[in-house]
Parts: C-alpha cells; sequence; structure tokens
C-alpha cells in the first residue's frame, strides 16, 4: 500500500462476501458523495451473465456512474492484471471528472493486484491455455502434476494434484516461456496502484448473511437463471472457463442436461454459495482488517438495512479519511 500522502488520490473499497449488501451501500455512497462505482468482481465484468452475478439493475445504473460490469465475453478468461489496468483507466476518468472512485466487489485477488501489484507473469497465447487444458484431460491430474514437478518442483509442491486451474496456469506458463511460474513469481512485482486506500468491510450476521443468499439464489430463478445458463451453454463455452464455474451455473447446467432435479441444482447452488461467502469472510478477515489500518469495519446484523445514522457515520469516515 503506497505511503500515505495528502497529495496522493483516494480510492475507497467496500468489500464484502456475495449477498452480503455492498452494491446498494456503494450506490448511496455514490449518490451521497459524487461517487463512481466500479465492479471488483471477478463474475460481472462477464456480459454474459447478469442475474446469476447479481449485476445492478438498470435503475440503479441510471442514479450513479458504473464502471467495468458486462464489459467483457466469456471467453478469453478476465485476469486480475487485465481488470487492475481496467480498473486504473477507470479511477483516472472518475478523478479527472471530479468524482469519487469507489471499487465494490468481493474478489480479493483483484483487490489484491490493485493494492499490492502483480508478480510480472507474461500474457500467455490462447494456443497454449488450450493445449495445457488438453493435456491436463488426457493425462490426468495425477500424472500431470507429477509432469510439472520434472520442470517446475516448486510450482508442483505447492500445488494439490487436483488443482486443474493453478496447474494447468503452471505449465501453461513454462510452455510459452521456458521458465517456471515459481521462477516468474519470484521476480520484483509490478508495484500497488499509486493511490490511497480506505476500505470499507462488510461483515454481516453469519447466519443473516446465508439466509440471504439463499433467498437470493430462489430470487435469481424467479427472475429468469435457468434461461440464463440456457442461453450460456448455447455459446459453447469450454466448460473450464471461470464463466462456466460461476456461483449457480453448474448445477443448473445440470438440471438443463437432466443429470439433476430442480430442487436437487438449487440446494447445491446454495450451499456453495454459502460456502463461498464463508471463504470471502475469511480473506477480509485475514488480509484486509487484521492489515489496513485505514479499514472501516460494518458489523451490523444486516447491512442491507443500515440506518440513516449509520449511513451518515460511515459517509462522514470516508470523507476524513479521504480528505
Amino acid at each position: 500500500m503506497p505511503a500515505s500522502d495528502e497529495r496522493t488520490p483516494a480510492v475507497t473499497i467496500l468489500f464484502g462476501p456475495t449477498a452480503s449488501g455492498k452494491s446498494a451501500l456503494a450506490l448511496r455512497l455514490a449518490e451521497a458523495l459524487d461517487g463512481t462505482i466500479i465492479n471488483a468482481d471477478s463474475m460481472q465484468v462477464y456480459r454474459d451473465l447478469r442475474i446469476l452475478t447479481a449485476r445492478p439493475e438498470p435503475a440503479e445504473l441510471a442514479r450513479a456512474p458504473h464502471c467495468l460490469y458486462g464489459v467483457l465475453p466469456g471467453d478469453p478468461p478476465c485476469s486480475a492484471a487485465l481488470w487492475r489496468d481496467m480498473a486504473v483507466e477507470r479511477i483516472e476518468a472518475a478523478l479527472a471528472a471530479k468524482r469519487r472512485p469507489i471499487l465494490v466487489g468481493g474478489t480479493g485477488l483483484y483487490l489484491k493486484a490493485l493494492r499490492e501489484g502483480l508478480a510480472p507473469v507474461p500474457h500467455v497465447a490462447a494456443e497454449v491455455r488450450a493445449a495445457a487444458s488438453e493435456a491436463y484431460e488426457r493425462l490426468g491430474g495425477e500424472a500431470f502434476h507429477s509432469r510439472l514437478a520434472e520442470r517446475d518442483p516448486t510450482s508442483a509442491a505447492r500445488l494439490h494434484r487436483h488443482d486443474r486451474q493453478r496447474l494447468i496456469r503452471a505449465w501453461e506458463v513454462l510452455q510459452a516461456t521456458g521458465r517456471p511460474l515459481s521462477d516468474w513469481q519470484s521476480r520484483k512485482a509490478e508495484g500497488p496502484a499509486p493511490y490511497r486506500f480506505v476500505t470499507l468491510a462488510l461483515l454481516p450476521e453469519r447466519a443473516v448473511l446465508y439466509r440471504r443468499c439463499d433467498e437470493r439464489f430462489i430470487a435469481m430463478l424467479a427472475d429468469g437463471a435457468l434461461a440464463e445458463v440456457r442461453a450460456l451453454l448455447a455459446l459453447s463455452y469450454d466448460r473450464h472457463l471461470p464463466i462456466m464455474k460461476s456461483l449457480g451455473v453448474p448445477e443448473l447446467a445440470a438440471h438443463l442436461r437432466g443429470e439433476l432435479s430442480l430442487a436437487a441444482a438449487t440446494e447445491t447452488a446454495q450451499r456453495k454459495t454459502r460456502r463461498y461467502a464463508k471463504r470471502q469472510i475469511t480473506w477480509l478477515r485475514h488480509q484486509v482488517v487484521s492489515n489496513d489500518r485505514n479499514v472501516i469495519c460494518i458489523k451490523t446484523k444486516e447491512c442491507l438495512t443500515i440506518d440513516a445514522d449509520l449511513f451518515a457515520k460511515i459517509r462522514q469516515r470516508v470523507l476524513t479519511l479521504t480528505a
């Protein structure tokens, strides 16, 4: 994180688990502080999923400027480096317009890339990625892991043989550059973005959050999530792409293939969503709350019902820290 300097532009980050109410709070802040909302959710960048990723509705988009929502196709996948470049561009545009940048999301890797920087791993061509994926499918996890260990023992030692995504990533970098991923990661990282960060951490009561996760998925089904997944499958994306693993997609896709009842698909998707929310809370507590002196923790029972007095305090604290 850059050294505190009143001349350094300030950026507000609103981070919280899925279904915690961060989008609603961000909108209130944007209206109160002349802010521009910038998406920091790895699934909301994709245009093919609006309902299941809970992208803001048109009426919400009209209330304040929003950026990086639904801006990319599902293939190729959006990397943390690409998101960082896009986010910095939108932050600079907001600052130039005399608006407050407000980053909103729950993807820890994206925010870490902005706040702490990235290792200088080079771009990998699509055909190399495809070949690495094919090799994993052909060999299986255990044999693929052994092959990686022969050429990049450092990466292989820290990866489980069934960690498909990271094993393929290590192999594709090795194939594309001739150097192990561990070597690239040991190089000097691209530094933090040149801003002062003030983070609002939403930490709702766990039982309330889990209930909201369950209720929201039911609402998504009523809003047309099943038709959305049907349209996504018609695009014939590779099933291993991140968009195809978005919360709810694998389960509803299985239902559409006749492999799961809608009730079973719903129950499984709800359970996975609750587990994901739990991991987000853990990351937030350990990576942000315990390490950031400019963090504002919001621990109300129900973050969606922040009353006027509490909102006024949050607003004033943001103004003070970003002044």
